[in-house]
């Protein structure tokens, strides 16, 4: 299992209470249930849900988060919709 920094931008940040965590996570798709898993999280799950993501600064795009692998010291950047222009 690799230990992954999860990095909050904006409403996630908000969301989370915090501007990043470490989890322990094989794929993105189980960083993600390991922040959002609670009961007392669903404010972030609803987030994450439309967030778009970065590993390492490297966009993720359409791939299926089960299928994104994780190093161990990856950074995930959580960045929801924003707005402005």
């Amino acid at each position: 299992m690799a230990i992954v920094t999860m990095r909050y931008w904006a409403a996630a940040k908000d969301a989370a209470g915090v501007p990043e965590q470490r989890v322990t996570a094989d794929t993105l798709a189980a960083a993600l249930a390991a922040v959002t898993g609670s009961e007392d999280r669903a404010r972030l799950r609803a987030v994450v849900a439309r967030s778009s993501f970065l590993i390492d600064g490297t966009p993720v795009g359409r791939q299926a988060a089960d299928a994104v692998q994780l190093l161990d010291g990856n950074v995930i950047e959580v960045l929801p919709p924003f707005a402005g222009g």
